[in-house]
């Protein structure tokens, strides 16, 4: 029998009370701080019901909320009804509310409780500023929800496996000595990490412990001569475990990297990433070692892409490309016959089965958004078997997707017609289109913040004082995690990191949504590579690597300039020229259709 979630609160409210806390704060955070959580690690999800994937959890004797960012509300308001937890909203990029609220609520004496070893170090030092002044104790030592969480899943089981080559560009001991490098330029005789995509990219390993990233939960200790891998040790074989050792990587237990870091001597200087390390594993470096804050090394070096890595990620755009163009001719004849009963939850359906019969698929990037009309207002939308729409009458589909392969991963947005489609929402889709095609088209000098890149894709939208709440753009990985940094295109506030440089994939993303009505979003991912040198220093640009026709039944034309028209035109061309060899029958009829200029 499952217990609801009143049911889940009212236990921890007991234990919070039992053991003189007033709050119980839960982050959506795993002791990697990834995105995409083991099961384990979900106790935000399971004590809110909420299954976005981004939300901080609060819960006091008399008082539960739940922080959520634009992304979300509609999803929230839906998902938190009956629960008892009020819906807080994150307005603009106030990602410390949560904690501001805190500040406000919060007496003296009184007592918080949070899971160190889920808590970022970043989050923990606002948390103490905030806090502390006001006297109120932190406690970081326990995990009250472990107390109440009685069917808790164990550390996952999925096995390593090698990312080899020829996709494996870049051998695992090339890339130990370029992070190496960096730590000596650095003054350090050790790096921590814990960031498990860094860990991946390093070693040439991936993993299967989430859904869509292919990554497996592990902890480095990185010194001179020598790796630490911390793991569960079952999840690696033999043969992999002494080929790993050939290039001095030794795999430890997972449980042991903090008393690793504990044991360090008084003669160790290590590199900590402040932003992708636990409030829990820093309190586990002894007061004695020298500890230098920065960027991992890895994170930079991983963001910028080879040329042979890049032209891999072309074919996989090819491959990705071929499945859609197979998708969408099956539903554009799917859907003309009214006894077809197709709803959301098989379009996801369709079009990972699509994607599963192209070469070096693994799995999808992350779940499929599918939104009809309405639903597709909530950007982060996903239909679920008890609440989904039937794709029926005039109106829009937005079909957000994307694939793991072998060669790269991909993430593409498309909106598509059903019926007849609105004056206003032509309108809409056009405005998103030219802030999509401006982005497309930007050269800029090198030394530009990803960051500034925002607006750019904005203007036209804004121009119309409508604005969407979400980022333009985010990193990519290379068979990694589809969202990745250093880079943003974003309203963030820069730092020095967010540089754009050649090698780096990036979405390219605008949007509109109408709350209960429609959602638009048109996403290609690009590839910043060079443009030019001139007197006034180099210049980059971006190439598109999506391959996939926009639905031109969906634009006005009369809005759009005649350059705007010619970039359209010119995609499709390219995308009918390389999507072509790779479709026969109703999908090579349909590219063909679908690529005709404007």
């Amino acid at each position: 029998m499952s217990i609801s979630i009143p049911q889940r609160l009212s236990q921890l409210r007991a234990v919070i009370q039992t053991q003189g806390y007033d709050y119980c704060l839960i982050p959506s955070a795993d002791p990697h701080l990834s995105e995409y959580l083991p099961e384990r690690w979900q106790a935000r999800e399971v004590f809110s019901g909420f299954t976005g994937s981004v939300a901080t959890l609060i819960v006091g004797q008399d008082f539960a909320g739940l922080w959520v960012d634009s992304r979300y509300w509609e999803q929230a308001d839906i998902e938190l009804r009956g629960s008892g937890i009020e819906m807080i909203k994150i307005v603009g990029s106030a990602a410390t509310a949560h904690i501001d609220w805190l500040a406000q609520q919060m007496q003296a004496n009184q007592r918080l409780a949070v899971d160190g070893k889920v808590l970022g170090l970043a989050s923990a030092r606002a948390l103490q500023n905030a806090l502390y002044p006001k006297r109120v104790q932190i406690d970081t030592n326990i995990d009250l929800v472990d107390q109440v969480w009685s069917d808790r899943p164990g550390l996952p089981t999925a096995a390593v496996y090698e990312h080899q080559a020829p996709f494996a560009v870049v051998s695992r001991s090339e890339k130990l000595a370029t992070v190496r490098k960096a730590m000596k330029d650095k003054g350090c005789s050790h790096h921590f990490i814990s960031t498990v995509d860094d860990i991946a990219w390093l070693l040439n390993l991936r993993g299967a412990d989430v859904n869509y990233n292919p990554v497996f939960v592990s902890h480095l200790l990185l010194s001179a001569d020598q790796a630490e891998l911390f793991l569960p040790l079952q999840k690696i074989d033999a043969d992999l475990r002494d080929r790993l050792a050939r290039d001095g990587v030794i795999c430890r237990d997972y449980d042991e990297a903090e008393s690793a870091l504990q044991n360090l001597s008084a003669s160790s200087s290590i590199l900590i990433d402040p932003r992708r390390i636990t409030f829990g594993f820093r309190e586990a470096i002894p007061q004695h070692c020298k500890v230098i804050e920065a960027l991992n090394p890895s994170v930079f070096a991983k963001s910028r892409k080879t040329p042979e890595e890049a032209q891999f990620v072309r074919q996989a755009m090819e491959q990705d490309g071929a499945a859609l163009c197979e998708f969408f001719a099956w539903f554009e004849s799917a859907i003309q016959d009214p006894t077809n009963n197709i709803s959301e939850l098989t379009i996801d359906e369709k079009i990972c089965a699509a994607r599963a019969r192209q070469a070096h698929f693994i799995c999808p990037s992350f779940g499929t958004i599918a939104g009809f009309n309405g639903n597709g207002a909530m950007p982060h939308y996903r239909a679920t078997e008890k609440s989904y729409a039937q794709i029926k009458g005039n109106g829009l589909l937005l079909i957000d997707s994307g694939g793991q392969y072998l060669n790269g991963t991909t993430d593409i947005t498309r909106v598509v017609s059903v019926g007849t489609v609105s004056a206003e929402q032509k309108r809409d889709f056009t405005l998103v289109l030219k802030g999509m095609i401006a982005l497309s088209r930007m050269k800029f000098p090198h030394g530009t913040y990803s960051t500034v890149l925002d607006a750019i894709a904005r203007a036209p939208i804004w121009a119309e004082g409508i604005n969407y709440g979400h980022g333009t753009g985010h990193g990519v990985g290379y068979f990694l995690n589809v969202h990745e940094g250093p880079q943003t295109i974003s309203g963030a506030i820069p730092d020095a990191n967010m540089v754009m440089e050649v090698g780096m994939i990036t979405s390219n993303e605008p949007g509109i949504y109408r709350p209960g009505k429609w959602g638009i979003r048109i996403e290609n991912l690009l590839l910043c590579v060079p443009a030019e040198s001139t007197e006034f220093g180099d210049y980059l640009q971006f190439e598109t690597l999506t391959l996939c026709p926009i639905d031109t039944r969906c634009i006005d034309r009369s809005m759009m300039r005649e350059d705007e028209i010619a970039w359209l035109n010119h995609y499709h061309q390219m995308v009918f020229q390389r999507l072509s060899p790779r479709a026969s029958g109703a999908a090579l009829a349909w590219i063909t259709q679908r690529t005709l200029a404007i």
